[in-house]
């Protein structure tokens, strides 16, 4: 979710030639495969790749021996990385791609619902072995395959199973659930060295690591935090397995990252790291773990962490730090018990009260990005102080809290970043009368809602803004379509009748999650009541701004703050 312009990183594997990812190259406006070698260093392929599967995408390729297999971009079919050859032509894209037993595994999804294939690498088509309304990437490990799947109405992160069947020649035998249900969401199964099955569950209140064995399943390291991502992508892996019957898995509490170091006889430690974020991707590489680590004063890197005590981390892919000065963030926290609110909270430069930035993050089920963001430093060189809200609905604090924004959506959101200037306004940190509210995607309809009623936002900034929940269940992606319905109420849309601040609307033309004709109908509206600081529409541009669009966004948001500061002080 970044707005930068430097590469990103993501979906690490490691194989037979070394530690491979998915990278972005930001001059091409394309995504590759990386591999890092001890002897080669880091070697960009060719293709394309990315996967269309429920929107997000995910598993946009797998390694097979010294194999790579691509999903490649813009057609969604499965190609040989090296010699270029296609494996599949269906209409429909693919996703979710892992190998076992000499084949590749896959999601393809139709417009109705999701399809788990087979492919042939030796390009003898695909076949299909089971449909559900939703499913999740599977794992295929000695005839025995495990996947997850979800009903129509439903986000993964909400309710969820783990499935499991024998596979042969006849197809699919002896199908079972063994985790998850309506109140269950049971996520990323893998099979272990041991041969028993693994997966994250949060049937406690917290996704933690289990194992399925004789019929039941076990915890393997019980924590309260996180050890999931909520399942916007097909291909996360938040752990992996160690040598010796170990495990390597990140834990998150509250906006912080970590690395657990489970012991064979279940003990626990931390790897000490140099991150405060942690990307959902791990890998085993010899008896080290290789992860996308970031802070708030280092870029996302990519790196392998010893796991032998010593606290070794070795840089294998990184950006240049950021010259100048960086904001560094305070975590802060606002109100007690089930209705505290975490924020983080980015001082500019100098002392006194500044102009504040309340930032509700994208998702709603996600969380502010404990690390270096470059639209934060990008404000904070400017003078303003910024606060990122994990409000209620927030990935990282457990169910319950995830589960609290349910019905409550333009809401409780709103009420706790409300809450968080209020506390850096009584604590002498934010400006009266120069606190705004800004956010993207599902923070930006929560930006909006912010300035519907009285209170303490001077202005409202909404880059690609969900306007309208009620039409949002129509137009949103297919896998989408459910959070929509779980979210909302009756009273949710954005209505500029209710407006007491202005607001600056940035919004691209080609945006497939928020349909851009919400957008210019409700700045139509704003404009008649005087309360439209400006619509910056940006053609050609999807749900994500990135390079030019992000930069374009961010000078127009600074030119609205300045502008109603300069109003204010007339």
């Amino acid at each position: 979710m970044s707005q930068g312009t430097a590469a990103a990183y993501d979906s690490l594997a490691a194989g037979p030639a070394g530690l491979h990812w998915v990278e972005s190259v930001p001059d091409a406006g394309r995504s590759v495969v990386a591999t890092w070698s001890l002897s080669g260093g880091t070697v960009l392929g060719a293709l394309p790749v990315g996967s269309r599967v429920h929107a997000y995408g995910g598993g946009a390729y797998a390694v097979a021996g010294a194999d790579v297999w691509v999903v490649r971009e813009p057609d969604g079919q499965v190609w040989h990385a090296g010699s270029g050859r296609r494996l599949t032509a269906s209409p429909y894209p693919h996703g979710g791609l892992s190998s076992g037993d000499g084949l590749l595994l896959g999601v393809r999804e139709t417009a109705t619902h999701d399809q788990l294939v087979a492919v042939d690498p030796a390009g003898a088509g695909e076949t299909v072995l089971t449909e559900s309304p939703f499913l999740g990437a599977a794992c295929l490990d000695g005839g025995r395959l495990a996947w997850t799947r979800w009903a129509d109405g439903v986000m993964p992160w909400d309710a969820s199973e783990v499935w499991t069947a024998a596979y042969g020649r006849d197809g699919l035998r002896d199908a079972v659930r063994v985790a998850g249900g309506p109140d269950e969401s049971a996520v990323q199964p893998r099979w272990g060295p041991d041969g028993c099955l693994y997966f994250l569950s949060d049937r406690t209140g917290w996704w933690n690591l289990y194992r399925h064995r004789a019929g039941r399943a076990e915890p393997v390291a019980p924590m309260a935090a996180e050890n999931a991502a909520a399942p916007w992508e097909l291909d996360y892996a938040n752990y992996t397995f160690l040598p010796g019957g170990r495990f390597a898995i990140t834990a998150q509490s509250g906006p912080e990252h970590r690395l657990v170091l489970v012991e064979a006889d279940g003990a626990q430690r931390l790897a000490g790291l140099p991150y405060t974020h942690l990307k959902p991707y791990l890998a085993t590489v010899g008896d080290r773990v290789a992860v996308i680590g970031g802070s708030p004063v280092r870029a996302p890197e990519i790196a392998l962490v010893a796991t032998d005590g010593t606290g070794r981390v070795e840089v294998i892919r990184s950006h240049e730090r950021p010259a100048g000065h960086l904001a560094v963030p305070e975590v802060i926290r606002v109100g007690s018990g089930a209705d505290q609110v975490t924020a983080l909270y980015y001082p500019p430069p100098g002392a006194g009260p500044a102009p504040l930035i309340v930032r509700p993050h994208p998702g709603p089920t996600h969380h502010s990005a404990y690390r270096l963001d470059e639209d934060v430093q990008f404000f904070t060189g400017h003078g303003f102080a910024v606060a990122d809200v994990d409000y209620r609905g927030s990935t990282g604090y457990g169910r319950a809290f995830r589960k609290a924004l349910d019905g409550r959506w333009g809401i409780a959101d709103v009420a706790d970043c409300r809450a968080v200037a209020r506390h850096l306004l009584d604590t002498g940190r934010a400006r009266p009368g120069a606190v705004f509210v800004s956010g993207a995607s599902a923070g930006g309809y929560t930006a909006l809602r912010a300035v519907g009623e009285p209170g303490p936002f001077a202005m409202a900034t909404a880059r690609s803004a969900i306007v309208d929940p009620a039409g949002w269940r129509r137009t949103a992606p297919r896998f989408q379509r459910p959070h929509a319905a779980v979210l909302a109420h009756p009273d949710a849309a954005v209505r500029a009748s209710r407006f007491t601040a202005p607001a600056l609307l940035v919004h691209g033309t080609d945006d497939p999650v928020a349909p851009v004709a919400d957008v210019t109908a409700l700045a139509a509206a704003l404009a008649g009541r005087g309360l439209l600081q400006g619509l910056l529409e940006l053609p050609g541009t999807g749900h994500y701004l990135t390079g030019p669009a992000a930069r374009a966004a961010a000078l127009a948001e600074l030119a609205a703050y300045r502008s109603v500061l300069a109003r204010a002080a007339r």
